[in-house]
């Protein structure tokens, strides 16, 4: 037990330090690793002995306990990532996930608001109050620039280069992105520096561009539950969230055709093919299209 924890601790430590992962990410991998290695303890087994038969009996157990394609998936990615570092630091001779494949998941395609609909949600906010000009700002950038809502509320006042409409982003792995916001947001954005944050910012000492009334950094809380009652306002009746204005974001970009490469370093995807989920979305607008109009569609 002791070995495995001094495994574990490494391996841990190297996601904070050397791939600087945000604490709950850590945390979900420390989850998956630990109840692995609870598993294969009960076979008499150690993380530095494992094979890929206890891999693949981790995988049936998993499905006989009711767990997700999608969520044994992410567990066996956990597992690949960590094995392979072992390999890496000669704590294992061979890397029993190898031969191992993965539960078939079916494409889930991200669902995603209209123009339309996205225009209603913008307009909910009463402007002429501080708080409405701040979530309608908010909202208004989020959309503009597909940020993750956790990348939204930790801007600081420095990551803003209004005079380029230019966001600098900390987004994951603490890899920093330049993304472009547009006019509209920019305007916006000015309105409330201008009108909003520095009353509210005279309060507190926070140097987060987006502050409550306290004069403190908002949270991705307090934003999830504000966009959730400004679709209600808006007649908006589908399942929403801050993620699916980022959704939005890239398939609105592709549709009026943007190049995928463009969009994806505005998300700030590493890999090109987690980026390419949305040309399946606009193929799928397409067809509805040509289903719809086409006298023999």
């Amino acid at each position: 037990m002791r070995d495995d924890n001094l495994l574990l601790d490494g391996y841990l430590d190297h996601l904070r330090v050397e791939k600087g992962l945000a604490a709950r990410s850590v945390e979900a991998y420390a989850g998956d690793l630990v109840r692995f290695a609870v598993h294969v303890r009960q076979s008499g087994k150690t993380l530095a002995t494992v094979d890929n038969g206890d891999v693949a009996a981790w995988l049936v157990a998993l499905s006989q306990a009711g767990i997700s394609a999608r969520a044994q998936a992410r567990k066996l990615s956990a597992l690949r990532g960590f094995f392979k570092f072992l390999l890496q630091e000669r704590q294992v001779t061979a890397d029993p996930t190898a031969l191992i494949q993965g539960p078939k998941l079916p494409r889930k395609l991200p669902h995603v608001l209209s123009f339309e609909e996205v225009e209603t949600l913008l307009a909910a906010p009463d402007r002429a109050t501080p708080r409405g000009l701040r979530d309608h700002v908010m909202i208004q950038l989020l959309y503009a620039s597909g940020l993750r809502v956790s990348e939204l509320v930790g801007l600081k006042m420095s990551d803003i280069d209004l005079d380029s409409s230019l966001v600098s982003v900390l987004g994951k792995g603490s890899k920093r992105r330049l993304v472009p916001f547009g006019e509209v947001a920019r305007d916006a954005l000015v309105e409330y520096l201008r009108e909003v944050r520095p009353r509210w910012g005279a309060k507190g000492e926070s140097q987060h561009l987006f502050i409550t009334e306290r004069g403190r950094g908002m949270t991705r809380q307090g934003f999830w539950k504000l966009l959730g009652r400004y679709a209600r306002t808006a007649g908006i009746d589908k399942p929403i969230s801050p993620h699916k204005l980022r959704h939005s974001f890239a398939t609105h970009l592709l549709e009026r055709g943007a190049d995928l490469r463009s969009v994806q370093t505005m998300l700030g995807h590493a890999d090109i093919s987690t980026t390419q989920v949305y040309t399946h979305v606009t193929t799928e607008h397409l067809k509805a299209a040509h289903a719809r109009f086409h006298p023999r569609g």
